[in-house]
C-alpha cells in the first residue's frame, strides 16, 4: 500500500491510499479519480513522507498488542462462562427470550443470535439485551 497526497487543478488537496504505484496511473488513465471537493478529474500526486517508527513507537505498539491479547483472553473467559451457565437457543433467541420475559416462571438464562430488526423490536417491548463480542475459540 502506498499513500499519496493528491491535488486537483482547482488547488484542493486530499489524500488517498493505493495498492501500488501503478494503480494511481491506471485509475487516472481510466478517469476514475476525482477531487473529493469539486469532482475535477485533473489530479496530480506527490508521495507522502514515510512514517519511521522509533523505539518509543515500537514500545507503544508492543503495549497495544499486549492489551489486545488480554482483551481476547477476557472475551474467551466470558464466552466460556456463558456457554457453561446459559442455555444456547440459537436463532430461536427472539422467541425464547420473549417466553422468559413474559412468563416469569420460566426464569432461565439463555443466549443465542437475533437480527438487528428483531433486536430493535425486543427493545421496543422493553426487553433489555446485552450483546457480547463472540470471538472464535481458535482465532
Amino acid at each position: 500500500m502506498i499513500k499519496y497526497n493528491l491535488k486537483c487543478n482547482s488547488g484542493h488537496e486530499f489524500e488517498s491510499w493505493f495498492s501500488n504505484s501503478k494503480e494511481f496511473d491506471n485509475l487516472k488513465r481510466k478517469k476514475l479519480l476525482e477531487c473529493i471537493f469539486c469532482s475535477s478529474k485533473k489530479i496530480t500526486k506527490s508521495i507522502m513522507a514515510p512514517m519511521v517508527t522509533g523505539v518509543k513507537e515500537r514500545i507503544y505498539n508492543k503495549t497495544y498488542v499486549q492489551k489486545l491479547k488480554q482483551e481476547k483472553k477476557n472475551l474467551l473467559q466470558l464466552r466460556k462462562f456463558i456457554e457453561n451457565n446459559f442455555e444456547y437457543v440459537g436463532k430461536n433467541f427472539s422467541k425464547k427470550v420473549r417466553d422468559v420475559y413474559y412468563d416469569k416462571a420460566k426464569n432461565k438464562m439463555i443466549y443465542g443470535t437475533t437480527t438487528p430488526d428483531e433486536r430493535k423490536k425486543l427493545e421496543e417491548e422493553g426487553i433489555d439485551l446485552l450483546s457480547v463480542p463472540w470471538i472464535s475459540k481458535d482465532n
